[in-house]
């Protein structure tokens, strides 16, 4: 169950980000649009792992993989929508790439066992 709801929350919350992000961009142009876009799906993307690791869905040792992994897929994701613009399906479907990432990511930081936090006590 927490690989699910670790792939829910990635591409909900790195989806909001990329929206909010365009929308705050968008007021410096095109270019703002794009890059905010890419930003702030970016800060949200991190912002869903943070909430996995917070809610022991992933251990602290998985935070940089699963990281890394989310933000690959919402990049890999960004560059799918921008491809399919014509279709409404490509950038809905190119939104699980960011939780495939994230679920890789854990996946990967689980068997390297990459201890990036020392233990509280």
């Amino acid at each position: 169950m927490p690989t699910l709801l670790l792939f829910v929350t990635s591409c909900l919350l790195a989806g909001l980000g990329g929206a909010v992000g365009s929308i705050l961009g968008h007021a410096l142009g095109q270019t703002g649009l794009s890059i905010g876009g890419i930003l702030g799906g970016l800060i949200g993307a991190v912002a869903s792992v943070a909430i996995a690791r917070r809610r022991a869905w992933i251990a602290p040792s998985q935070f940089t993989s699963t990281s890394i992994g989310a933000a690959v897929g919402f990049l890999a994701a960004v560059a799918v929508a921008v491809r399919t613009l014509s279709s409404p399906v490509g950038p809905i479907v190119s939104t699980a790439l960011v939780g495939i990432g994230a679920v890789v990511g854990a996946m990967l930081g689980r068997r390297a066992g990459i201890d990036d936090h020392a233990p509280l006590a």
